[in-house]
């Protein structure tokens, strides 16, 4: 059962942001994991991300040749009172009667040179459809890593408004053996994007109204070499001393030893190199 909507805002007062039209980076980023040309829709405005991936029509852009060009790597923002750890690993929110205009949310995440990343740990949490957290269990949360093209898919719902925010989205990204980066998405149009504290526009989504729910696109760039990351399966370079090891699925609670330390794993996953304990305290909690 989730609390009452609180009644504080988690990040409260004023501040003044314009919305953004989409990205010809970000297109020229989606086309480029996807193998599709990135068109101009008729109007001689960008096609969202998920549209360049289906559409073979119109005028193709010029590569852009440097991934770094002002607004990136994706800006940090504050994590607010709502986050719990070991949340479960699941990219669908929704449950059955869940109540809320249904929401997809596709993207990549890429580092610094646009090499997308595989097998990066996102981890999401939001409001409910009345603006109210889960504090007692896990309802509007979840974990997923990126697959092998750095994409990844969320299926949840339009966030509820609360006192003091606008609609946003929760998200922690972290590269294997990385820094982790905690951030939040918007929604553009919002009426209280202008008042939100914490509002900034070069975090707000790509969305489009789809078949009674809504879609959005959001591509992240982690400040990372952009390097291909590991599959989940694939075996150490060098054996970790330990009975820790790669490509195995550890269960929450599951205990492991790794150069010479003890460690007990706080959410199910399958470990990859880069990921070993201490390096992510997310999925282990050293000495215990």
């Amino acid at each position: 059962m989730t609390p009452d909507a609180p009644t504080t805002p988690d990040e409260p007062g004023p501040r003044t942001g314009a919305d953004r039209g989409v990205s010809r980076k970000t297109l020229l980023r989606a086309a480029l994991a996807t193998g599709a040309t990135v068109p101009l829709l008729a109007t001689g405005s960008m096609a969202l991300a998920r549209d360049t991936a289906r559409s073979s029509t119109g005028r193709a852009l010029s590569p852009t040749p440097f991934c770094d060009d002002g607004d990136d790597p994706t800006p940090d923002q504050m994590e607010g009172p709502y986050f719990r750890p070991n949340s479960p690993r699941r990219t669908n929110l929704v449950t059955p009667g869940t109540a809320g205009t249904r929401l997809t949310v596709t993207g990549y995440v890429f580092g610094r040179d646009c090499v997308p990343l595989a097998g990066v740990l996102l981890d999401f949490w939001q409001a409910d459809n009345a603006g109210a957290y889960d504090m007692a269990g896990y309802a509007f949360r979840g974990h997923q890593f990126t697959d092998a093209t750095g994409g990844f898919t969320l299926q949840t719902i339009v966030p509820g408004l609360y006192p003091g925010r606008t609609r946003h989205i929760h998200v922690k990204a972290q590269a294997p053996g990385e820094p982790v980066l905690t951030t939040q998405l918007y929604f553009p149009g919002e009426p209280r994007n202008s008042t939100d504290a914490l509002f900034d526009p070069a975090l707000l989504m790509n969305v489009r109204d789809a078949g009674g729910g809504r879609e959005a696109s959001f591509d992240f760039v982690l400040d990372v070499d952009g390097e291909p990351g590991p599959g989940p399966t694939d075996p150490p370079t060098d054996p970790p001393s330990g009975t820790w090891a790669a490509g195995r699925s550890y269960a929450a609670g599951d205990r492991v030893t790794y150069g010479g330390g003890a460690y007990r794993c706080l959410q199910a996953h399958t470990s990859m190199t880069g990921w070993e304990p201490p390096r992510v305290p997310a999925l282990w909690r050293a000495g215990s």
